[in-house]
C-alpha cells in the first residue's frame, strides 16, 4: 500500500513522500532513502524536526525520532544542535536524465462588461492586495545584487537556469514531480506554454486534444486558433472518465489536456484508477498527457494529490503556473517537459525569449530559494480557507437548501441550484451589483447541458470587501 504525503513543516516548507509498507517507521525511512537517492532531497535540505513531523503523521514522535536516528547511523542525514536534521552532504544523488539541449488569458473568461459591478466573485483570481510586496521588495534587492552581468542580457528561451534549478528542487519536493532543470521550460504563464505545446502537436500531425466537460474556454480556443479540434471526454459523479480513451466509440486524440488534481471548475481530485488509466492510454498510444496543475498548492481537507508527472515523466507534460499561488501580473509559469519534446519545444518558441522577464526570473528563484515562497503560500493557504470556511458557514445559515461541493482545495466553490434557476440567480445578482458565473458558462459546447450551478471564487475580494460579498450573494440565492 502506498500514501503520498505533502508534510507541511512548522519551519514554513512542503515535503512529498511516498510512504510504502505496512508499518510507519520502515515506511518514512524508505521513502527518505528514496527521495535521497533519486536526488528530489539534495544534499543540506534541512528535514521537519520529529515534532513536526509526528504530529503531521498523527503518530508517537518517537516514531519519527528513532527513523531519523537510524538514517543518522547509516549515513543518510546528519543531525547537529541548532541546526536540525539535514540531508547528509555525502548521499550522492543519482543523476536525471538529461535533454538534448498574446492568447486569451485563463482568468478573463467572463469579465464583467463595462459598468463595474460593486463585488466580483468570479473563480481565477486569488486575492491581489495579499502579493507579499516587502518581502518580494527584499528578494527583488538580492536577486538584482547577486546577478550575474550576462543576466541583463537577452535571456535563453528556456528561462533563467537559476529559477530552472529552484523550480527543479521546489516542484520535487512538493508536488512529487521528477524533474531535471534542462527539461524545464519557463514560459509567459499557462497561456504561452498552451500555445507552444499545441504548434508542437501540429508540428507532429495531430489533430485532436482532449478536453475535459467543464472548464476555460480560453484553453480550448487556443487550442482551436493552433487548428486543433477539442472534443469534450464525458463525465460522471467521480470526475472525467478517462477511460473513455480506450472504450469503442470513445475518442481517439493524440492528446489530453486536464486538471487532475483540483478539476477547474467542478473542483474534484481524478481517482487514482481513472489516474492511473490515463497514463496508460498514453504509454500505449503513443498519445500525450498535457497536465495543468490548477490550485495545487492550496489543499485543505484532505491530503495532497502528487502530481500526475510521477506516473510517467516520459508521456506526462506538467504546467504550473505562479498566477494563483502569487499574481497573474508576475506572467510566470514553466513546463516540466518529457526528453523528446524539449527540442521542438525550443523551436517554437524561437531563439529569444520576448515574455518573462529576466529580473522577475531571478527575483521568483531568490524567493523560492529563501523559503519566502512556502512561507507565503501556507499563509494564504490559512486564508483562504478561513474564507471558504466563512462561506460555508453563511451558506448553512442563510440559505441552508444550497449544496455546496468541490471545497476540500483551491480558490472556489461550487454551488448547486434548484433545476431552472440559474440564470435567474445570475440576474438578481447583477441588479445587486454581484458579479457571478454560472457553471453553464465553463462547459463545453460539446458536453450535455448539466446541473444549475454557480462557481463563486472566495479569494477574489479584499479582506474589506469579503463581508460585503459574501452577504450580497446570500441575498439573491433561492
Amino acid at each position: 500500500m502506498t500514501e503520498s504525503r505533502a508534510i507541511s513543516a512548522a519551519f514554513g516548507t512542503d515535503l512529498h513522500l511516498e510512504i510504502k509498507g505496512p508499518g510507519l517507521r520502515a515506511g518514512l525511512m524508505e521513502a527518505l532513502r528514496e527521495a535521497v537517492r533519486n536526488g528530489r532531497l539534495a544534499p543540506g535540505t534541512r528535514l521537519p524536526s520529529s515534532r513536526s513531523l509526528a504530529t503531521d503523521l498523527g503518530v508517537a514522535r518517537n516514531t519519527v525520532a528513532d527513523a531519523y536516528a537510524e538514517l543518522v547511523a547509516e549515513g543518510w542525514l546528519t543531525a547537529r544542535q541548532g541546526s536540525g536534521t539535514r540531508v547528509a552532504r555525502r548521499a550522492a544523488a543519482v543523476p536525471a536524465r538529461r535533454a538534448p539541449a498574446p492568447a486569451p488569458l485563463p482568468w478573463q473568461h467572463g469579465r464583467p462588461r463595462p459598468g463595474r459591478p460593486l463585488h466580483t466573485l468570479h473563480p481565477g483570481t486569488p486575492d491581489l492586495a495579499s502579493f507579499p510586496r516587502a518581502e518580494w521588495l527584499k528578494a527583488a534587492r538580492r536577486a538584482l545584487t547577486d546577478a550575474p552581468h550576462e543576466a541583463f542580457g537577452y535571456c535563453s528561451p528556456r528561462g533563467r537556469p537559476e529559477l530552472r534549478a529552484v523550480l527543479a528542487e521546489y516542484l520535487a519536493r512538493s508536488r512529487g514531480v521528477r524533474a531535471d532543470p534542462d527539461r524545464i521550460v519557463v514560459c509567459s504563464g499557462f497561456a504561452q506554454g498552451l500555445l507552444l505545446l499545441a504548434a508542437v502537436l501540429r508540428g507532429r500531425r495531430v489533430r485532436d486534444v482532449a478536453v475535459e466537460s467543464y472548464g476555460l474556454d480560453a484553453h480550448w480556443d487556443a487550442l482551436t486558433d493552433a487548428g486543433l479540434r477539442t472534443p469534450a471526454l464525458p463525465l460522471d459523479a467521480l470526475g472525467t472518465r478517462t477511460e473513455a480513451l480506450t472504450e469503442d466509440g470513445g475518442p481517439r486524440p493524440g492528446a489530453v489536456l486536464i486538471t487532475p488534481a483540483h478539476q477547474f471548475p467542478l473542483g474534484g481530485a481524478l481517482p487514482p484508477d481513472r489516474r492511473t488509466a490515463l497514463v496508460d492510454w498514453a504509454r500505449a498510444s503513443g498519445g500525450l498527457v498535457l497536465e495543468d496543475d490548477y490550485d495545487g498548492e492550496f489543499r485543505y481537507d484532505r491530503q495532497p494529490v502528487g502530481a500526475l508527472q510521477s506516473l510517467d515523466p516520459e508521456r506526462v507534460v506538467y504546467l504550473g503556473t505562479a498566477s494563483k499561488s502569487l499574481a497573474p501580473g508576475l506572467r510566470l509559469g514553466w513546463m516540466v517537459l518529457p526528453p523528446q519534446l524539449v527540442d521542438e519545444v525550443m523551436a517554437a518558441k524561437g531563439t529569444i525569449e520576448w515574455a518573462s522577464s529576466t529580473l522577475d526570473q531571478l527575483t521568483l528563484a531568490e524567493f523560492i530559494s529563501s523559503g519566502a515562497y512556502d512561507r507565503h503560500v501556507r499563509g494564504m493557504r490559512l486564508r483562504y480557507r478561513r474564507r471558504r470556511d466563512q462561506l460555508v458557514a453563511a451558506l448553512a445559515e442563510q440559505a441552508p437548501g444550497i449544496r455546496v461541493t468541490g471545497i476540500a482545495a483551491g480558490l472556489h466553490a461550487v454551488l448547486e441550484l434548484p433545476p431552472g434557476s440559474e440564470r435567474a440567480v445570475l440576474h438578481a445578482a447583477a441588479l445587486q451589483g454581484l458579479a457571478l458565473q454560472g457553471l453553464d458558462a465553463f462547459r463545453h459546447p460539446d458536453a450535455a447541458p448539466g446541473r444549475d450551478a454557480l462557481v463563486v471564487g472566495y479569494a477574489t475580494p479584499t479582506d474589506s470587501a469579503w463581508p460585503g460579498a459574501l452577504d450580497a450573494l446570500c441575498r439573491v440565492l433561492p
